[in-house]
């Protein structure tokens, strides 16, 4: 696309990135299933192995499907650049990786999904690293929690699993204060709902499984860089700003400017960690990302009507979708989420653990599943599967105790959908 107009989100999701074949002409970006590409000369080879000029080397580093789907992201998000990998989980630690070293420490949201806090409180140690976790809600505290050694902040935009929604503007002020990177997961949210980078976020994360994808057939995941970060304005992001032993001293920053994350996570962090997108994958991704708008614009009224529907049912305790009026953030979400907060909630029934095992059991459309964002309805009970490695203390920070479920409400009739969770809590709750 020209760089003349501005074009609206509708128009972005399906055209940023993609051009016609100029090999056959075809109108959908092609599936490239390719392992390498030929160089045009020992010239061409040495340019591209040395960062002097931009083209594709091996699928491990770049592949043409998956570098329109990166341009397609880093556009709806309002990013310089992009880099899609094999998984979300992998994208958090791409994003980490040029960012932190041994002794470091990462300063994240207690509202998280159950998976990132296990690998922020476990796996990230065998690198070295440690996260402290704060309520985002309390900004003095996360002010408290960073010190010296320090190297980012993250959170999530709309939280998975309790629909908790940050205020990402005040988060990114403090981070800003502290001369620090904010990476926001904008899994749930998605670009449509949420664009973290307009409201001071650095990095922004996605596991393109859920919503971007929208159909539940492939992983992935994706870092968008803002392109707005001084990487060189102190001393602790040496992979950014310092010579890289690796291109013969060459500094990240100094040479690629904007866009040094984005080329530091292809030339470093694909080459080393090796979490690869394939060329299938990102295909499926771009054609879900074509109807993003219509189906989020879907996924919020049907949430806002199920939910409803159940927090006046006598047999749920509470619902935390922050689309209802009583939620404690609703002022919050129509503040910084105009256009809705998604398909994912919690409900909390007063039958217990018991009660939440039965009602998953009984639900005939809902498909129990440890996926979100899907154009179907899903439901799981996280505190027994996803979260389940959690302890108590922290599954009750996450909204995900023992009496609660998770709700990704899809795309069908709404009607139908109330219909199957008042059976399955007649079930349930008696």
């Amino acid at each position: 696309m020209s760089d003349g107009p501005t074009y609206g989100f509708d128009t972005l999701q399906i055209h940023a990135g993609a051009r016609p074949d100029p090999a056959t002409g075809a109108r959908q970006t092609p599936i490239y299933q390719s392992t390498a590409y030929v160089f045009r000369d020992a010239d061409h080879a040495a340019a591209l192995f040395n960062l002097q000029e931009v083209g594709y080397i091996y699928s491990r580093l770049t592949n043409p499907t998956v570098a329109v789907l990166q341009e397609r992201l880093a556009t709806l998000e309002g990013g310089v650049g992009a880099v899609c990998c094999s998984s979300g989980h992998a994208a958090q630690i791409m994003a980490l990786f040029p960012l932190m070293g041994p002794g470091k420490n990462v300063v994240a949201s207690t509202r998280l999904y159950g998976g990132t806090v296990t690998q922020f409180s476990q796996t990230i140690k065998r690198f070295g690293w440690s996260a402290k976790f704060v309520d985002f809600d309390d900004l003095d505290a996360l002010r408290d929690a960073i010190d010296d050694d320090t190297r980012a902040v993250f959170c999530e935009s709309v939280a998975n699993p309790g629909g908790y929604v940050t205020d990402v503007r005040a988060v990114a002020d403090v981070a800003d204060a502290a001369g620090l990177p904010l990476i926001v997961d904008n899994t749930s949210a998605t670009p449509y709902l949420c664009q973290p980078i307009s409201q001071g976020a650095t990095l922004v994360v996605h596991s393109t499984t859920k919503y971007l994808t929208g159909n539940g057939t492939v992983t992935g995941g994706c870092i968008v860089d803002s392109g707005k970060f001084d990487w060189s304005a102190s001393d602790k992001f040496p992979s950014l700003s310092a010579p890289e032993p690796a291109y013969h001293g060459l500094k990240f920053h100094e040479t690629f400017g904007i866009l040094a994350f984005t080329f530091h996570g292809i030339a470093i962090g694909l080459r080393d960690l090796g979490m690869t997108m394939n060329p299938q994958a990102a295909h499926y991704t771009l054609m879900g990302i074509e109807t993003l708008s219509l189906r989020m614009q879907r996924h919020v009224e049907n949430a806002v009507k199920v939910a409803t529907w159940l927090e006046d049912d006598p047999r749920v305790d509470y619902v935390t979708y922050a689309g209802l009026p009583s939620s404690p953030y609703a002022d919050r979400a129509k503040r910084c989420y105009p256009k809705g907060t998604g398909g994912l909630f919690t409900v909390a029934l007063k039958g217990g653990y018991d009660a939440c095992v039965k009602f998953v059991d009984s639900l005939e459309i809902f498909s129990h599943v440890a996926n979100l964002g899907d154009t179907r309805s899903l439901v799981i009970h996280s505190a027994s599967t996803t979260h389940r490695q959690l302890t108590p203390e922290q599954q009750q920070a996450a909204g995900a105790g023992p009496n609660v479920v998770r709700i990704s409400i899809g795309i069908e009739d709404a009607d139908d959908l109330i219909r199957d969770l008042d059976q399955a809590l007649a079930k349930a709750c008696g």
